[in-house]
């Protein structure tokens, strides 16, 4: 057994420890429960320094759980958004703190109203293997900038990350403000039935359903964000290479294994071969070869290389045409391929595949794409490649999905200043930039009153004069 593993294994908590975190977390809470926001810009200063200061160490712990991770993708798909978002939201936390002013109707007055964004308290996070810095790191600048104290539970699949995670967020945060529980399957769903105020959860929908089922236990509020069968759609017109390239940048940045990957691809019926020779040019461009390649993740661990290729002996033996774009790589570097000829019999098409397989999906025209994508569950993401105006807008209007990219894949999810969630099977909620800080704040409505009270007008009894005036000034 590794050491990280064996680490790990004797670092799990018992329930009991469990609990008594979430008590220390709650009587901090209790004692400070609304954090001024210089002591928030503090706290989000010394995760943005020890991010940045410790970034190798990062990248070596999240290579050794891969068995190889390439480390350009952790600096770009980590490191980078996890550091923009903290310089983002220290930036612009003194505007989101600020109460909003409301209007008070005539009938009211006098009086002033105002919401006030309030810390909900103690905040669960459960986080994925596939980013497991940039889905922890992404949720506690949410939470930390709307002045909660937080609990990571980070994933049994990552125990090196998870540890490194632990000791450096412990360098800079009290236990009662952050702190990082590490363990297997049980602990995680003793974490999910805290009595948190808020738990956000990343992962996939069969769990998700597990962990809002404990959650409501307690009447606690859920953000989920599952994930799903994201589409792209080739359109009749668009430059082959370009939708391939971009397409095939999303698929394959960290071997496949990500939420918001391209999952399938709907191409027009005569379009497909055409597609396909762009698609395997533009890979094969991107990544010449598997063997020694720095650039090419491997499959996370050999539970998830066993169903990928389950997958594909699945797809296979009914009927689907596999089209391998490189030799098979070691080390579970998996070969990236196309599946053609896929039917709905297939288990490929019916769960979210999270690694390097991209089936296609011939339609006849816009309107059968749409109803293909709309029939099935809400994905995460949806991908649209076409420079027609007016046939991006009715992607917009006719589709369903937690978030679109027009004409590119993935980058809608860095982009500090836009929510990121699901809808439907793909999630509930959303967080990042100001939609993080409102997820993670009591939107408090306040109604103010000084000496003078007209309400006393209406009070009862009831039938004179005057009130039979407001009545009818007001009550039309």
């Amino acid at each position: 057994m590794p050491a990280d593993v064996a680490y790990l294994h004797e670092s799990q908590l018992q329930p009991g420890e469990l609990r008594a975190l979430f008590e220390a977390q709650r009587q901090a809470y209790t004692a400070h429960p609304m954090p001024a926001a210089e002591q928030r810009r503090q706290w989000l200063k010394a995760l943005q320094e020890v991010l940045s200061n410790e970034r190798q160490a990062l990248i070596d712990a999240i290579r050794q759980d891969f068995s190889h991770r390439s480390a350009d993708e952790t600096l770009l798909a980590e490191l980078m958004p996890s550091l923009h978002g903290i310089h983002y939201a220290r930036r612009h936390l003194t505007g989101w703190m600020k109460p909003s002013r409301r209007k008070v109707g005539l009938a009211f007055q006098p009086a002033s109203a105002k919401v006030v964004y309030q810390p909900l308290g103690v905040v669960g996070i459960i986080v994925p293997w596939n980013y497991p810095l940039f889905l922890a790191i992404g949720p506690l600048v949410g939470a930390l900038s709307a002045g909660n104290r937080v609990m990571l539970k980070l994933s049994e699949a990552t125990p090196a990350t998870g540890l490194l995670l632990k000791q450096l967020l412990a360098r800079v945060f009290p236990q009662d403000l952050v702190c990082v529980v590490l363990g297997e399957a049980e602990v995680g769903m003793a974490f999910s039935r805290l009595p948190f105020d808020h738990l956000l959860f990343t992962g996939a929908t069969s769990i998700g359903k597990h962990v809002m089922r404990a959650a409501a236990e307690n009447l606690t509020p859920v953000t989920l964000e599952l994930g799903g069968k994201s589409p792209a759609i080739v359109s009749v017109d668009v430059p082959a290479r370009d939708a391939a390239e971009r397409i095939a940048f999303g698929k394959t940045l960290n071997a496949g294994q990500t939420c918001v990957a391209p999952d399938y691809v709907l191409v027009p019926q005569n379009r497909v071969a055409e597609f396909v020779e762009a698609y395997r040019e533009a890979v094969r461009r991107f990544y010449p070869t598997l063997a020694d390649n720095p650039d090419y993740t491997a499959i996370i661990n050999d539970r998830q290389l066993a169903r990928l290729n389950g997958y594909i002996s699945d797809a296979t033996s009914k009927g689907a045409l596999l089209i391998e774009l490189f030799e098979q790589g070691q080390d579970r570097r998996m070969a990236h391929s196309v599946l053609l000829n896929v039917s709905d019999e297939m288990t490929v098409m019916q769960d979210e595949i999270f690694g390097p397989l991209l089936p296609i999906v011939p339609y006849e025209n816009l309107d059968q794409a749409f109803a293909y994508i709309n029939r099935r569950p809400r994905p995460l993401a949806l991908y649209y490649f076409g420079y027609n105006k007016a046939e991006q807008q009715r992607v917009l209007h006719e589709t369903h999905s937690g978030g679109v990219c027009l004409n590119d894949t993935l980058l809608h999810v860095a982009q500090d200043d836009m929510p990121f969630g699901g809808i439907g099977a793909s999630g509930m909620g959303h967080y990042h930039g100001h939609e993080g800080f409102l997820t993670f704040s009591k939107a408090k409505g306040v109604l103010a009153k000084q000496r003078f009270n007209a309400a006393k007008l209406i009070y009862p009894p009831y039938g004179k004069p005057l009130q039979k005036l407001i009545q009818k000034l007001f009550v039309r």
